[in-house]
């Protein structure tokens, strides 16, 4: 399976090059900031004479919330071109001006509300992280899945335009062609978490990688470890989760080396549990509906690595997607089962729905092999993460304080919000195992953070010395099964692309 229709390879963004107020499309979005019942026009420029008398008149009849992300269409307005213009709430005057995290979600909800047909965004911005946000979000609310329709033209491309009155130094184009390929990638991520697990496994998820890889402009390295290789190689974890599976897994090993070999390199680990029904610890049949959504830590790593590449980006990236199906077939694997990890420890089964840390830890083990500067996992690990944190927003669990740092700040920039969990040392115990080195799961309470000190200990070198790293849990945001809100669509998120991608960007 290649990149499926629907995506925002069928997205068009680019930078407006007359006069918004000329543009002759279907739908023009301009927000509206205020407070107290008092709201006003913003856009990029000043909002034409006509136009703007036309919107204060009937500005008063539509009580407005200047709310962020709220929409209110208007057809026909004089003194513009367009067929209609969106009204966005951008927040009070003092947020709607210049806030990037306003200006992303009201882009996506107003280009969402616009319906079909071309968009123009006229939003106010100051400077390049607004301009960014604003094409990001506007690419985010286009967002559709569409691949499993037999009939639907929602698929059909879609044109945005993106008006800014930024100086050629703040070069508005390069802001837009990032922007592009940001977009692009997350929604391929997306497209990876969509799509249906009857066709997307180990393999065909492998498969899929490698064909992106290859039509990338980005210098893209594969290697593909299969069923055979990993038995061979002593990756216990991912072998003993996928042994109940028709489908075996796979460890695809995907590398982005920018030309300077002075920089850092980062291995970035991803959970690829492409249905996950809990193996012989059956999960309940409701418990299994999101199931295919599994595999989206290992979707946000693939992304990341190649949108790398595409930017140039001067880090060296690895990313190591750890792909298995959970089933509980004839040879599953069975609680009280030991097993030896890539590293060479063992570690006793409890709780064969606990798979995901012991595919992760293999690909920990793997990544710590290669000498990295850090390594990042990211995995939708916990449903105790979910209790903690609510669905929108993803832990983050570090043994460095400046990695942790580094994340919730990048997550902040990316408007995916997360939030820093600890790895207290006195629930280390919980993991002792009288049969084995360590047991993969410790007590209920504190299910993730238990779920991260059983991680950190796969993050050390040849030597046994700790090697930078964060697990990022996100079981929470990485799938809406809600409404969409804002610039967040139905279905996979994309979740943590933005934020590994501004990490990996602050780190150069």
């Amino acid at each position: 399976m290649t990149r499926p229709k629907g995506s925002s390879d069928v997205t068009s963004l680019m930078l407006g090059t007359r006069s918004y107020s000329a543009w002759s499309g279907r739908s023009l979005v301009i927000g509206v900031v205020g407070s107290g019942g008092e709201v006003a026009v913003r856009a990029s420029s000043a909002v034409p004479k006509t136009a703007a008398k036309h919107l204060d008149a009937v500005l008063p009849s539509l009580d407005l919330d200047a709310k962020v992300a709220t929409t209110t269409i208007i057809p026909a307005v004089p003194g513009l071109k367009a067929d209609k213009v969106v009204l966005v709430g951008l927040g009070s005057h003092e947020a709607g001006e210049g806030g990037t995290q306003a200006l992303r979600r009201a882009a996506g909800a107003a280009v969402r509300s616009a319906g079909k047909g071309s968009v123009a965004l006229a939003l106010p911005h100051d400077d390049a992280a607004g301009l960014a946000a604003i094409a990001e979000g506007a690419a985010s609310g286009a967002y559709t899945f569409t691949a499993h329709k037999s009939a639907d033209d929602e698929g059909a491309e879609r044109e945005i335009t993106v008006f800014s009155d930024l100086d050629r130094k703040a070069s508005p184009k390069d802001v837009i062609e990032h922007a592009t390929t940001v977009a692009r990638n997350v929604s391929w991520a997306r497209d990876l978490v969509n799509t249906a697990p009857n066709l997307l496994y180990p393999q065909s998820f492998t498969e899929a990688v490698q064909k992106v890889a290859k039509a990338s402009s980005g210098k893209l390295t594969v290697k593909v470890l299969d069923e055979k290789a990993l038995a061979e190689g002593g990756f216990g974890g991912i072998t003993g989760v996928g042994q109940g599976s028709t489908r075996p897994p796979r460890i695809v090993t995907l590398s982005y080396t920018p030309r300077s070999k002075k920089v850092p390199h980062v291995a970035l680990v991803g959970k690829g549990i492409t249905f996950d029904t809990g193996g012989v610890c059956l999960k309940p049949s409701a418990g299994m509906l999101t199931m295919k959504s599994d595999m989206a830590g290992a979707a946000a790593v693939a992304a990341t690595v190649v949108a790398a590449a595409e930017l140039g980006l001067p880090v060296a990236v690895t990313g190591y997607l750890c792909l298995a199906e959970n089933m509980p077939g004839a040879n599953a694997q069975r609680p009280s089962d030991v097993v030896t990890m890539r590293n060479g420890t063992t570690v006793e089964i409890l709780d064969t729905d606990a798979e995901g840390r012991m595919v992760l830890a293999d690909g920990m083990a793997l990544a710590a092999e290669s000498g990295p500067d850090q390594i990042l996992d990211v995995a939708t690990l916990t449903g105790a993460c979910v209790v903690a944190l609510g669905p929108k927003i993803f832990g983050v669990m570090s043994n460095d304080d400046t990695v942790r740092q580094s994340i919730t700040s990048a997550s902040e920039r990316a408007d995916e919000p997360s939030w820093p969990l600890p790895l207290p040392t006195d629930l280390r115990a919980t993991l002792d195992s009288a049969v084995a080195d360590i047991a993969h799961k410790g007590d209920r309470m504190g299910g993730a953070l238990t779920a991260g000190l059983f991680l950190q200990e796969f993050a050390k070198d040849a030597k046994g010395e700790n090697i930078p790293w964060a697990h990022l849990d996100i079981a929470g945001p990485s799938f809406n099964e809600g409404s969409p809100w804002s610039h967040v669509p139905k279905g996979g998120t994309g979740v943590a692309v933005g934020t590994l991608l501004e990490h990996l960007a602050g780190l150069a």
